[in-house]
């Protein structure tokens, strides 16, 4: 018999590593359970932290029937045991409970790259979230974005609102959403680069771009107007990191033509064109220090640090710092 409607349910794989679509699955499966049960109550556990004993625990029937959604993050980390128990549970869910596991695709162990399989056998609802990587993914992205907020752009349009935004899905998304309000739906090149042209707000991508150029006390002044205005610090971290991830493999590449390096790189081509002017100023030794500093940074304004501001202050100056070694 078909399950009701409202019904959620019990088990769901999300499997890629696309860290906003995966969030957004995470989310939706939250918000079916709270359908039906408002309170129902939501954790998180990463996998490589968990052990059956305490797997059975988080899964078992609640006394007093409250709904709950247990997450499994980094399933592909599952050892055999904790790959049996989950998958020994999916064979017979509890209800009133919701189960999550978030997995990459891939795993080093033999539970951890088997374990989406035997989910899927047992009925999860599986969510794709792959990394978008390639030019075209990205621009189907910012057309579903824009159509969900209820609008349409033209490819002009899409073109121009990745060059003006970046790569980053988060930005992308909250650009598009106020574009279609903006707009009143229509989204085209001249509405894009209006919208952005009128933007009194930094954004992550501007603290980066001066980071990178060694620029310190403009880069500095960047992220505490950011700070000011509610940028969130992970999206300035993030920025950072593609700025110095794109100039470090940019470089490696070598020179070439930015077609060509593009469709080879999986960006689009004024991206390449971008770094390769960026990366005249940037040698080895500076990189690998730039890389290490917006590695760190990614961890500190995600909890790590007592103080995200003064992290992402300290991570700016480094990294402009980290251009002029040689």
């Amino acid at each position: 018999m078909t399950a009701p409607a409202t019904t959620p349910a019990p088990l769901h794989l999300v499997l890629g590593d696309e860290e906003l679509l995966v969030e957004r699955a995470v989310r939706a499966a939250l918000d079916a359970a709270r359908l039906v049960d408002p309170p129902a109550d939501l954790t998180r556990v990463k996998v490589s932290e968990l052990t059956p004993p305490a797997l059975a625990e988080l899964v078992s029937p609640s006394l007093f029937s409250e709904g709950r959604v247990i997450v499994l993050e980094g399933a592909q980390d599952a050892s055999q045991e904790i790959a049996d128990a989950v998958i020994g549970y999916a064979a017979q869910p509890a209800d009133g409970v919701v189960l999550v596991v978030v997995h990459n695709g891939g795993g080093r162990s033999k539970a951890g790259k088997s374990l989406p399989a035997a989910l899927r056998k047992a009925g999860a609802v599986l969510t794709e979230c792959p990394r978008i990587t390639k030019p075209a993914d990205r621009e189907s992205f910012v057309r579903n974005e824009v159509r969900a907020a209820g609008g349409r752009i033209d490819a002009a349009g899409v073109v121009a609102l990745i060059e003006a935004v970046g790569s980053d899905l988060r930005e992308l998304a909250a650009a598009a959403a106020q574009l279609v309000a903006d707009s009143g739906g229509s989204v085209d090149e001249e509405a894009v680069r209006r919208y952005h042209r009128g933007r009194a707000e930094v954004t992550g991508f501007a603290v980066a771009e001066k980071a990178v150029a060694g620029d310190r006390s403009a880069a500095l002044e960047a992220v505490r107007w950011a700070q000011q205005i509610g940028v969130p610090h992970v999206l300035v971290a993030d920025a950072l990191a593609d700025a110095v991830r794109t100039i470090a493999r940019v470089s490696a590449a070598g020179r070439g033509n930015p077609n060509q390096l593009a469709g080879e790189l999986g960006m689009p081509p004024w991206k390449v064109r971008k770094a390769q002017g960026q990366v005249r100023g940037w040698r080895p030794a500076g990189l690998s220090a730039a890389m290490r500093v917006v590695a760190r940074v990614n961890a500190e304004v995600k909890g790590a640090a007592a103080d995200p501001d003064y992290a992402l202050e300290r991570a700016v100056l480094e990294v402009a710092a980290a251009r002029e070694l040689r």
